[in-house]
């Protein structure tokens, strides 16, 4: 199994504090999603695994307080599924996304690969793999800014949630 990290953006009057309403919010239909929240911007990022977020913390996920480096990939407000076995949703405000967006806009890549290199090289195949590993972060690291940019451009909440698949 696989752990994929989706996530959608919401006008902050449309999110709901609900495990059955963000549950749909990820299963139902994209033009469903995309009506029930009055924006045509749902995303996913399947090939964004927690891996990245060492990228922008500096250190494996973890609970932290709050940055906006901390929040680039698995932070948020947490909202509990009542199964134990299942992860939680996270919730960005606008605000934090907006917070998010200018640090992704400003950070050099370069840099964040020379801090997390080390770390994630061993779990991509070690230092022959690294032209590989290297081309996918960046590319995870484009299309997250790209996610949040255009999020925050709109004003909008985002919500997370990990999910696996086989």
């Amino acid at each position: 199994m696989s752990t994929y990290l989706h996530l959608r953006a919401v006008p902050p009057p449309a999110l709901r504090n609900s495990v059955t309403w963000l549950e749909r919010l990820f299963h139902d239909d994209l033009r469903t999603v995309c009506r029930g929240t009055g924006r045509h911007r749902a995303e996913v990022r399947d090939r964004c695994r927690p891996d990245q977020e060492v990228l922008y913390s500096g250190a494996t996920p973890h609970p932290t307080p709050a940055g906006p480096e901390c929040q680039a990939v698995l932070g948020g407000l947490p909202v509990l599924h009542p199964d134990p076995h299942r992860q939680p949703f996270l919730v960005l405000t606008a605000a934090q996304v907006h917070q998010v967006s200018d640090f992704l806009e400003a950070a050099d890549f370069g840099a964040l690969w020379g801090s997390a290199r080390d770390e994630l090289l061993p779990r991509y195949g070690g230092a022959d793999a690294e032209p590989e590993a290297r081309g996918a972060c960046a590319a995870a690291h484009r299309e997250l800014t790209a996610f949040y940019t255009r999020t925050a451009g709109h004003g909008e909440a985002v919500v997370k949630w990990l999910a696996e698949r086989d």
